[in-house]
């Protein structure tokens, strides 16, 4: 090398593959949603798989970077085009993967960090190759050493803040994650014919770079090329909608939000819950009110089939904390909501709460979808904030999936609940449970009992449910020692996972 790199160019360099990586990082977790949820066990997957890789890549780059400059820029320019071809293909090696890791892999823990090593890992192993490269070139051909070590390693900070910030509040919203992905594979396919233009002339014969580099966007192209499983990607969920009606005429959607269905209706039957929880939350809570003459809040839209019965039957006023503006405009467009019937705030439901005086007759809690739950929506300070948003004789209602032969979510919430309410309840279908079988419940919290033990309604066959008797509620808090949820210590994924 005839001259030394410029320090800004080198500085350039390495917040540019910091920040590309970064939003890989950020969009592995969407990219995930579809096929496992959004979960504490999904961003844990993500963030250990990811460092990870940047650490085998340090490694690696570390023993690149005893080389001359020029050969080590030349074989960092080909480590980015790994990083551009493995990022390129993530789309379709995630989709294709998916089915057979998952199988595989039944348990959440495992199948999660098994698919995000196939998709992540190997995009992550080559984006950390640059640093230790970089940096040793600006200490060695820099006087001041220690002021360039410095600068590399704050343009690498800088760069991954960029690129945190730019996927989630940029390019996700804006592009979707598998264009955003092929945006960072030109971004490292740029990086590397940097890098090699600047390996020396060796490095500038770049006909074999420029053609991994085309190849790497077409793999990218191809990826986009294929199905999206979102009809909408939203800051939040991947929305899909699903007609199930077997009459075209008569239309019945389920909505799909992630990995998920977390709602069906029927254009004709708005009254008709088609899911054991929305029946039981919906006949509850007019056993205890009345069908019409009391308000309602509710801790999540999703496809708004309680809220829009509710409507129909004329229960009112009603509001609806949804924090994903997209949800909502997916069940007005599909689910035949009309949100002049309700107040829908687009935001979180405890902030919704926390920032309002209103109070209303029932509060309806839906947080429980499979085992990503939002925590700070199950503990005694979130309970203490919806009874005083309750008016006296007020009912809260919330939704809870656990194992039959387990309970431990189930009880831990309502020890939690019964340090905060004076009567709380807990309803399910009035049958023998299958061993070890994922069980609907729903928890019923107010200042007295409801006045009927059991009711029967459709969902959409008539069913008939009932609340568990004192006596059992007592054996299961005594057999499973429920810990108290609290804003400090609230271990709701680990008690709702499946364990062998």
């Amino acid at each position: 090398m005839t001259r030394p790199t410029p320090l800004w160019l080198l500085v350039f360099l390495q917040a540019a593959v910091s920040a590309a990586s970064l939003v890989v990082e950020i969009v592995a977790g969407r990219m995930l949603a579809p096929y496992v949820g959004m979960s504490l066990y999904t961003w844990t997957s993500v963030i250990a798989v990811v460092l990870a890789g940047f650490s085998a890549g340090h490694w690696w780059g570390g023993r690149i970077a005893e080389r001359d400059s020029d050969s080590a820029l030349r074989v960092t320019g080909w480590a980015l085009i790994g990083a551009a071809a493995t990022t390129g293909i993530a789309v379709m090696l995630l989709q294709l993967s998916a089915g057979p890791v998952l199988t595989a892999l039944p348990r959440p823990v495992w199948g999660i960090t098994a698919l995000t090593l196939v998709a992540f890992f190997l995009p992550s192993f080559f984006a950390g190759v640059p640093a230790p490269v970089l940096a040793q070139i600006a200490v060695r051909e820099h006087d001041r050493s220690g002021p360039a070590l410095g600068a590399m390693f704050a343009s690498g900070a800088v760069g991954a803040i960029a690129g945190t910030l730019l996927a989630g509040f940029v390019f996700i919203s804006w592009l979707g994650s598998a264009l955003t992905l092929a945006v960072v594979t030109v971004t490292y396919v740029a990086s590397a014919a940097l890098c090699l233009n600047l390996g020396g002339a060796a490095g500038r014969k770049l006909a074999l770079p420029a053609l991994a580099g085309l190849l790497s966007i077409a793999l990218a192209g191809a990826s986009l090329a294929r199905p999206s499983p979102c009809d909408t990607e939203s800051q939040y969920f991947c929305i899909r909608t699903q007609d199930i009606s077997a009459d075209p005429s008569a239309p019945v959607n389920l909505m799909v939000l992630n990995h998920l269905a977390h709602g069906i209706s029927a254009r004709d039957l708005p009254r008709v819950m088609f899911t054991d929880y929305t029946a039981m939350l919906d006949a509850i809570a007019r056993a205890r009110h009345g069908d019409s003459g009391f308000s309602g809040f509710f801790i999540g839209g999703g496809s708004y089939s309680i809220p829009r019965a509710w409507a129909d039957r004329g229960i009112g006023p009603l509001t609806v904390a949804e924090i994903d503006p997209a949800v909502t405009a997916t069940a007005t467009r599909d689910f035949w909501f009309d949100p002049a019937s309700a107040t829908v705030l687009d935001t979180d439901a405890r902030r919704a709460l926390r920032e309002s005086d209103t109070r209303y007759d029932v509060i309806i809690g839906d947080a429980f979808t499979d085992i990503a739950v939002p925590a700070h929506l199950v503990t005694r300070e979130f309970f203490e904030l919806v009874r005083s948003r309750l008016t006296p004789g007020g009912s809260y209602l919330m939704n809870v999936i656990d194992y039959e032969d387990r309970l431990e979510a189930l009880s831990a919430l309502t020890a939690t609940l019964r340090d905060v309410f004076p009567s709380v309840e807990v309803w399910t279908e009035q049958r023998a449970p299958e061993p070890g079988e994922r069980m609907i419940f729903v928890i019923v919290a107010g200042d007295a009992p409801t006045p009927v033990g059991s009711l029967s309604t459709p969902s959409p066959d008539l069913t008939r449910y009932g609340a568990l008797s004192d006596g059992f509620v007592a054996q299961m808090l005594a057999r499973t020692d429920p810990v108290i949820l609290t804003d400090d210590y609230a271990p709701i994924d680990r008690l709702v996972s499946p364990r062998d």
